[in-house]
């Protein structure tokens, strides 16, 4: 089996990746800026890494020895109109969400590529497929990180090198306690409670899918998996929006999501 580094393990998507590749018998090295969140995590190796921090990346992959597989998971998310976002805030988003992800790769990929393959899971969303209201910066720093997941698979898969981009629709994890959220005001207050009810409604009635675990068992699949396939949807919203985006034009996407979501604004 193969080690792999994950990156935000303390909670959510990157601890429950980190329980299902160990099930699965594969070597995990789990990642956190607070080290002391990983000590009841069963797995090989447990490491402090900041990915906004070039050094603190240095440092773990050095201690990480030769790994087989790197799971680009921690992130952020940033919440309000484009209008009003702190761009400070929104620039943070960014370095976390993408340039982290890049620094990743920039230390692991030279060691894979010398040894003649391995696998990159990048974590995006299904708001890098689609932008997603109130959440415009968000929405660009997972449309930034699909780009640069598309232009690496074509750059390194020569080098015997597989690039995922596991795209979650909306799962009940701790994601949601880091939202950098700006307040909605007049006059995208309205937009906020249509949006609300829409996000409902595309789920069923529910406002999440319960549990990190299925996009945990998909991130385990995409690295086990030698399928010539580079995006690996997860959850049924998730499907459903990418399926409707992939065989529409844009504005009969809008008209189609529109009318099944019942949104006016």
């Amino acid at each position: 089996m193969s080690r792999v580094l994950i990156t935000g393990c303390s909670t959510g998507i990157g601890r429950a990746g980190a329980v299902e590749l160990t099930k699965r018998g594969h070597d995990v090295v789990a990642t956190a800026r607070r080290p002391e969140t990983l000590d009841d995590l069963d797995v090989a190796a447990r490491l402090r890494l900041d990915v906004d921090d070039p050094a603190s990346v240095r440092a773990a992959v050095d201690q990480a020895g030769l790994i087989d597989a790197l799971v680009n998971n921690a992130g952020f998310g940033i919440g309000g109109p484009a209008e009003t976002v702190d761009l400070d805030a929104a620039r943070r988003c960014m370095d976390t969400n993408l340039f982290g992800a890049a620094r990743m790769i920039q230390a692991v990929l030279p060691g894979l590529r010398a040894r003649g393959g391995g696998t990159i899971v990048n974590v995006a969303s299904v708001a890098g497929r689609v932008g997603v209201p109130l959440e415009g910066f968000y929405s660009a720093s997972k449309w930034a990180l699909e780009g640069l997941s598309e232009s690496l698979h074509f750059e390194v898969g020569h080098f015997g090198i597989r690039v995922r981009i596991v795209e979650p629709g909306a799962f009940e994890t701790r994601f949601s306690d880091n939202v950098v959220a700006h307040a909605v005001a007049a006059p995208y207050d309205e937009l906020d409670e249509a949006w609300a009810a829409a996000r409902s409604r595309l789920n069923g009635g529910a406002e999440v899918d319960p549990g990190p675990e299925p996009v945990a068992s998909v991130i385990a699949d995409a690295i086990e998996s030698t399928e010539a396939r580079l995006r690996w949807p997860v959850g049924a919203d998730a499907e459903l929006v990418i399926t409707a985006r992939e065989s529409l034009s844009f504005e009969d996407f809008e008209a189609s999501m529109r009318t099944v979501l019942d949104l006016t604004w």
